[in-house]
């Protein structure tokens, strides 16, 4: 692989090639209305994974914006698949799975490729060699591919879908559990599983952000997000369907209240710029 050369002197630049990464992750789950908030907990959950194992602070902050990145690739799956509110057929499925390779080529000239590529392009990989795209097993797969693969398996388990409801913790744990070896690594799937039973994740699991909680439309099914800033009174709407929402204040906190609808087409919801901001401060040391 190769990439274009960049000045080490020029950190505004390399923010800016970071962020526009970001950027292109976070358009890939908002086209996505079934999976708001997935790229921020796999991120989260990786972060925790990592510190468990004892990796250094700037390589467990390397994986937890893999992780972030991982399904960069889907920018190039068509919208009927990636936002398809039942289960994909096995055509359907064979598109999902050439993300993997999508995201390699889009980020194969890019000078930040090195922090990210190998969870772009491996984390479907599982050791028993049933996965993709290369079919590699053990420890041929990537660590941070293999740590990263557990995370984005386990918030697909326990969040919600048009067609099923998102799995407790528990019984995701139990699955990740016994597929240790072949499906997940088994020495990560045992960290993976202990900080879960600890409730490392109990904060993760159904949030978009730290303390804050996804919202469903009660129409559909898919997730409504709300933001750091988002005020009592402010509207948001399903990103699948027409359906309108207000936040309002409860003893619990926000509330998403269904409203109506909306008039028009959808439009896709804008990134959440301070959690954005965030990211990025905690992500640009490994740009030194």
């Amino acid at each position: 692989m190769t990439h274009l050369p960049i000045d080490d002197h020029q950190p505004l630049l390399k923010q800016g090639l970071l962020r526009s990464l970001m950027l292109m992750a976070w358009m890939v789950e908002a086209r996505d209305p079934y999976t708001g908030g997935h790229l921020w907990r796999v991120a989260r959950m990786a972060e925790e994974l990592g510190k468990s194992i004892g990796l250094p602070d700037k390589e467990v902050r390397r994986i937890a914006l893999a992780g972030f990145l991982h399904d960069i690739g889907k920018i190039g799956v068509p919208d009927a698949v990636l936002r398809k509110p039942g289960k994909l057929d096995d055509d359907e499925y064979a598109v999902i799975k050439t993300h993997p390779a999508i995201g390699q080529r889009i980020l194969a000239e890019h000078p930040l490729a090195h922090l990210v590529m190998d969870v772009v392009f491996h984390h479907h990989e599982t050791p028993d060699g049933r996965g993709y795209p290369m079919g590699l097993s053990d420890t041929a797969i990537p660590l941070d591919a293999r740590l990263v693969g557990i995370c984005d398996a386990f918030d697909a388990m326990t969040s919600t879908r048009p067609y099923r409801k998102g799995m407790p913790v528990a019984k995701a744990l139990e699955i990740i559990s016994h597929a240790a070896g072949q499906q997940f690594d088994a020495e990560l799937a045992g960290h993976f599983v202990a900080l879960g039973n600890a409730g490392a994740f109990d904060h993760i699991v159904g949030h978009t952000d730290e303390g804050i909680p996804l919202g469903v439309c009660v129409s559909c099914g898919p997730v409504i997000q709300r933001y750091r800033t988002t005020q009592p009174g402010e509207h948001a709407d399903c990103p699948a369907c027409n359906a309108r929402y207000e936040w309002q204040q409860t003893g619990n906190g926000l509330h998403a209240a269904h409203v109506g609808k909306t008039h028009g087409s959808q439009s896709l919801p804008l990134p959440d710029t301070s959690l954005m901001h965030t990211l990025l401060e905690s992500w640009s040391p490994l740009l030194a």
